[in-house]
């Protein structure tokens, strides 16, 4: 069970940021490989290692968004105030979608063409991806956005909840048609996703507190929790260094090399 926990963190860690779909990985794996289920609990450790990661590689961004939007002093041309308004109301429509839908987003898990139905996300959204590679004229950096970005770009992230779609995949290339340049897409992704994971992870926190669990999952959990946050905190590193220099196109060859993949092993 720790061997199962430390790749399952690393995967998650890993997936949830590079774009390639986190609950896709999560989802098949365990199936393919007929693994016992982790649990609610070590779904919430994994969880808050990943916003552990995006915290810690962002901290100077919010901490001049958050301290430039207090003093009340960001001018015009600042990227740190000025920014937590726009990122809170991009990141309604991804809530509001996860309150309205996440039970039945959860039912899918059983659904019997669940591993094909992920296949084609994959295959879906890679061309998205590549589509938006092509189209974007990438001249635009994050002081530039306007609230018709914010507003495109969450409602992509609110697309990411359906297995398949990668978090990070829908909202860069959100940012790519806008025009955005790829660092600039992925570093407001990032910034996006941090208050979404932080609500969803009190979510599922609140879950855990109601119904418990086992003192003997200690071990288990804080395995899923460090190999989540310094898997995660790598890839976030990666990803953005890889952007500012290549496209995303190694990433929708991998999307559809995953999905054949899973298509014949679902056969």
């Amino acid at each position: 069970m720790i061997l199962h926990a430390v790749i399952l963190g690393i995967v998650q860690g890993l997936t949830e940021f590079i774009p390639v779909s986190s609950s896709a990985h999560l989802v098949v794996f365990p199936l393919l490989l007929r693994w016992q289920d982790m649990g609610l609990a070590f779904d919430v450790a994994c969880h808050w290692g990943t916003l552990v990661a995006l915290v810690v590689y962002f901290r100077r961004d919010w901490a001049a968004i958050l301290t430039s939007f207090v003093r009340r002093n960001a001018p015009e041309t600042d990227v740190g105030g000025r920014m937590l308004i726009p990122i809170i109301a991009a990141c309604i429509p991804a809530a509001a979608a996860g309150l309205l839908l996440n039970d039945k987003i959860e039912a899918l898990r059983k659904w019997p063409l669940l591993v094909q139905t992920i296949a084609v996300v994959l295959i879906g959204v890679g061309l998205v991806m590549l589509l938006a590679e092509r189209v974007g004229k990438k001249r635009r950096q994050v002081g530039e956005m306007n609230w018709v970005d914010y507003v495109v770009i969450g409602i992509a992230q609110a697309l990411a909840l359906f297995p398949g779609v990668s978090r990070s995949g829908i909202t860069i290339s959100a940012g790519l048609f806008r025009n955005l340049d790829r660092a600039a897409a992925a570093r407001f992704s990032f910034l996006l996703s941090t208050p979404v994971v932080f609500g969803a992870g009190l979510l599922e926190l609140a879950k855990l507190l109601t119904k418990g669990f086992a003192a003997g999952q200690a071990g288990l959990l804080a395995m899923g929790l460090l190999t989540s946050a310094i898997s995660g905190y790598l890839a976030i590193s990666f990803l953005m260094k890889y952007l500012a220099r290549k496209p995303l196109d190694a990433f929708v060859t991998y999307r559809i090399c995953f999905a054949v993949f899973l298509l014949l092993a679902s056969q």
